[in-house]
């Protein structure tokens, strides 16, 4: 069994020992879990009712998700709650006069990591998404400047891992995994790889991004700033090409 390992000290459950993370460092008020939708989002969330910890998840809402992930979300997880930013992407691409790049992922602070200052939280990160998650990452983790914790309880598990718990469990998880997609988040997101499948996918978001960048230009001539594109579909051509390349296995979403 994948959640079960074969140790120099004897046998190992995964499980067990996520479940006992969870219960040791469990502070008065609560955990904070941060909740997206996906397969670790899941898996997390029902261990720590598994564990019988004091929790609150919430899911903050990106205004770019696939739909269907929205939608299971609403459909399977109503308790948690739904922060809303105080930008949509397209407002925020406005505010920052350029849309949203890999090495200029703005849009991660403003619509993903925010909340949680002063909390406990919980989230789904695992060492098996990349080597640089593996080099940096830890089991608990502390941010100083947002006074707050972080616990990764599954950090040690595969994807096998995930979901054979998700069988295991019977835990519902959004349809695109089945659809082939391996990871979840913003469509079109800089780091996705894919942008042409997505935009074939879900072409009322790719609309919205092409009128956000017909009115971007405006933003950026009435500030005086140097313009390189004439039209909002030039601007969008060039950007989804510049991440059209294979993209980091330690991101948002996959195929």
């Amino acid at each position: 069994m994948p959640l079960i390992e074969l140790t120099f000290e004897g046998r190992r459950n995964k499980v067990d020992i996520a479940i006992a993370r969870l219960q040791q460092f469990e502070p008065t008020e609560g955990y904070y879990l941060a909740f997206s939708g996906g397969k670790d989002s899941v898996t997390i969330l029902r261990l720590a009712q598994m564990a019988g910890v004091k929790f609150d998840a919430h899911y903050h809402i990106t205004t770019v998700d696939p739909p269907e992930l929205v939608w299971f979300i609403k459909e399977h997880h109503p308790d948690v709650e739904r922060d809303r930013p105080e930008m949509s992407m397209f407002r925020l691409i406005l505010h920052k006069h350029w849309p949203p790049m890999r090495k200029q992922r703005y849009c991660c602070e403003w619509l993903k990591e925010s909340g949680g200052d002063g909390r406990f939280i919980i989230q789904g990160v695992r060492w098996a998404e990349s080597p640089r998650r593996k080099a940096q990452r830890k089991m608990t983790e502390l941010c100083s400047s947002r006074s707050m914790r972080t616990l990764n309880p599954i950090i040690d598990w595969s994807d096998t891992d995930v979901w054979e718990f998700i069988r295991q469990e019977h835990v519902p998880y959004c349809s695109l995994y089945d659809e082939g997609w391996e990871r979840l988040g913003c469509v079109l997101c800089p780091l996705g790889g894919h942008p042409k499948a997505e935009a074939s996918r879900w072409p009322q978001i790719a609309r919205a991004y092409m009128r956000t960048f017909e009115r971007l230009l405006e933003v950026r001539e009435a500030a005086g700033k140097t313009q390189r594109f004439e039209t909002g579909q030039q601007l969008f051509d060039w950007w989804i090409q510049r991440h059209t390349k294979k993209r980091p296995p330690d991101e948002q979403m996959r195929f």
